[in-house]
This record gives structure tokens, sequence and C-alpha cells, in this order.
């Protein structure tokens, strides 16, 4: 699945890729965020492309310029309730420096999210900027609503939008993440 955008084609990562978006997510990390931050996000990066995982259980979308440059990456993973309820989180995302602030980010999440709905995600949540994710339909949840699966250091950022036109879903019980990002170090 893919599909193009403003001169950006957006699509499912390819295995030959790997390389790649290990360093688009080191290197936008390391710019923004300093090279230890690089560093820890090119880990939990290359942890979710090269650990076992089931594909339904993971979906890494790329955004290529038109030279099919990648210039922005998003991980979606399986949060795994007892109840079965079909949840992913979004994390990490990373768009190239250069292209920053020209709806690169946006645009695959929205492809992502389009891509999860057709699979038949009901919810994605993330952890991070309210201000960036609410401009792709993401709100602010409690944790009453959906729990992380660890503690988080910044309860403010866990927020989340449901695929199906309806109500964030109240979900009981406490998730289980994919093992690349169950570290309390990315929460």
């Amino acid at each position: 699945m893919q599909t193009r955008d403003r001169d950006m084609k957006y699509a499912l990562y390819k295995q030959e890729q790997t390389q790649e978006v290990i360093t688009l997510f080191k290197d936008t990390f390391s710019d923004s965020e300093g090279k230890e931050e690089g560093a820890l996000i090119a880990k939990l990066v290359e942890d979710f492309l090269t650990l076992p995982t089931k594909d339904e259980d993971l979906y890494v979308f790329i955004a290529q310029d038109e030279s099919e440059r990648i210039v922005g990456s998003i991980i979606f993973s399986r949060l795994s309730f007892p109840n079965g309820e079909n949840i992913f989180l979004l994390a990490p995302v990373a768009v190239a420096t250069d292209c920053h602030g020209q709806g690169v980010g946006q645009g695959l999440i929205k492809f992502g999210l389009a891509t999860l709905k057709e699979k038949g995600v009901t919810v994605a949540i993330t952890y991070g900027d309210i201000n960036f994710y609410s401009k792709t339909g993401f709100a602010t949840i409690s944790q009453d609503v959906i729990q992380a699966p660890l503690d988080l250091s910044y309860p403010e950022g866990w927020i989340a939008q449901s695929l199906v036109g309806e109500a964030v879903p109240h979900v009981v019980c406490k998730p289980t993440c994919l093992k690349a990002i169950d570290n309390p170090s990315y929460w």
C-alpha cells in the first residue's frame, strides 16, 4: 500500500530499508535532542525492526521525497490487552530535520492511521506533544481511560484517538507492549 501527496510518497517500509530508517531516527533525534537521545531512539528502532515480531503487531511507514530518500518514518506497535482490544501505539516518529514544517509528519501519520483503520484497529494512542499530534486528531486522555504499559514520566503526553468514529473506549486492564519498547527509559 502506498500513496503520493505533494511530491511525497507514503508507504509501508520494506526490510531492505532498515538501515536508512534507523539512520533517519538517529540523525533526527540527535539534531533535536542530542547525540545520547539519538543513540537511544536508534536502538529502539533497531529493536523494533530486528526483534522477532508478528507482522500484524508492527507497522512501519515511511515518507520518501521525489528522489526516493526516506525523509520520515513512523512506527505503530500493538498494545496487548487481556480482552483483545485492537489498540496500537504510535512511537517513535521522525522527520528529517531539513523537512520539518512541510507537513511530512502529518501526512505520514494520516496515511498510517488510514491503513490501521482498514486493518480493523479501533484506537491509536501515542505519548508526546499534544500541540503537534492534535493536528492529526489526537486528544489527551487519562490513564483512567487507557493505562500505559509502563509508568509515564510525562502523563500529560498520553494522547489517543478513535479510528471508528466513537469516543475512545474505557479499557479496564493494563496492556503490555512489544519487547522493543518495554523499557522505562522510553516512557
